[in-house]
């Protein structure tokens, strides 16, 4: 059986999506079928769109979604109809970073998540005349009301989630978090520095409550993330503006440096700025996408003092551990979701859009009735 979706359809770079009918096709036995009720607009989207990251044209994209379980192929176990799911990054799930649990380190990654079709080729969704539309984007091109994705990356949410809010945890605040809690794994009372205030940036701060950091220092030239940043739990918050030495402040600050730093934007600048705001040693995550190659210098007399600079992909989590212990964080209240969340009916999706563009609010969640 056929059934048509409602898709935000990318068809040229640069151009703005446009809402269109698409029609899915019947289940294969591990497919899943989704009915999205929200999305959250990820950077990765924007990039995307833009032309930053190859994927096939036309193209429906969106990756954090979340929804109810309409459908299940004839092998899935695990999951039925009414479940409420996040839906993450694919991966192989076979591969040696797959089974030592790694697997945002897929050594199938980009076929999985960038093609923009199932693994043997073929796509899922295809316009009115029967012409591809490449989906699948990280497994589930979920800017879409209908959604075909696999049990590898559909994940259940526990009770008491606001399933139309959980889509961003697949992505942008499993990022966050997992650097904190998977990669960096700071010891209770010690001090980490967050460079940009996006939705990464307060996943990781939120993460850093968690991990009972004592100190807690915000960096973001947006004034209007800056109340939002100390209700979440900084205890100081910056404008680059501000200092004439981000990374001197910070030293002076904290008797030394701090002993972890986050940098989620993803330019050289920041990231020198981060690394200079380390104690030796210290280690700093970079997380901040940029399209194409981007390469970096930094000083290697930081290095050589024991300090550590590591890139991260997707927090290094799996998600189907670590996507359920965020949600039950979200649930007793230590991860609030909702506080960094805006949303937007599907409809308004040049809205949201604009919202994310100018950096006026810090998650964009498309809703679907």
């Amino acid at each position: 059986m056929t059934r048509v979706a409602r898709a935000a359809v990318l068809r040229e770079h640069g151009a703005p999506l446009r809402i269109q009918s698409v029609v899915v096709p019947e289940l294969r036995p591990d497919e899943i079928l989704v009915r999205i009720r929200g999305v959250g607009i990820c950077h990765t989207d924007l990039t995307a769109a833009a032309g930053g990251v190859p994927i096939p044209l036309p193209a429906v994209l969106g990756h954090e979604g979340s929804g109810v379980v309409a459908e299940v192929g004839s092998s899935v176990v695990g999951l039925r109809v009414g479940d409420s799911v996040v839906i993450g990054f694919d991966s192989c799930r076979t591969c040696r970073n797959c089974r030592r649990g790694r697997p945002a380190y897929c050594t199938r990654f980009a076929p999985l998540n960038y093609s923009g079709t199932r693994p043997d080729g073929t796509s899922v969704f295809h316009d009115g005349s029967g012409k591809p539309v490449h989906g699948n984007w990280f497994g589930q091109s979920s800017f879409s009301s209908l959604v075909v994705a696999t049990d590898r990356n559909v994940v259940r949410l526990p009770e008491g989630v606001p399933v139309e809010l959980a889509g961003p945890l697949g992505c942008g605040l499993a990022t966050g978090a997992g650097t904190v809690l998977r990669v960096l794994r700071p010891e209770p009372g010690s001090s980490i520095a967050v460079f940009g205030l996006g939705a990464v940036g307060m996943a990781a701060i939120m993460a850093s409550r968690i991990a009972r950091c004592d100190t807690i220092i915000g960096i973001d030239p947006n004034p209007r993330r800056h109340a939002l940043a100390l209700e979440l739990g900084v205890t100081e918050v910056l404008s680059p503006d501000s200092v004439d030495d981000i990374g001197r402040h910070v030293r002076r600050a904290t008797g030394g440096g701090v002993d972890y730093a986050v940098e989620s934007v993803g330019s050289e600048a920041v990231i020198r700025q981060a690394m200079s705001s380390l104690t030796s040693p210290g280690v700093c995550a970079t997380l901040g996408l940029r399209g194409g190659r981007n390469p970096i210098t930094i000083d290697q007399t930081h290095l050589l003092s024991g300090r550590t600079l590591t890139g991260v992909i997707e927090g290094d989590a799996d998600p189907h551990i670590f996507l359920p212990e965020l949600a039950a964080f979200w649930r007793d209240g230590r991860f609030p979701v909702e506080k960094i969340t805006s949303t937007f009916p599907f409809d308004k999706l040049d809205d949201a859009f604009t919202a994310v563009t100018a950096g006026e609010v810090v998650k964009a969640v498309l809703t679907f009735d």
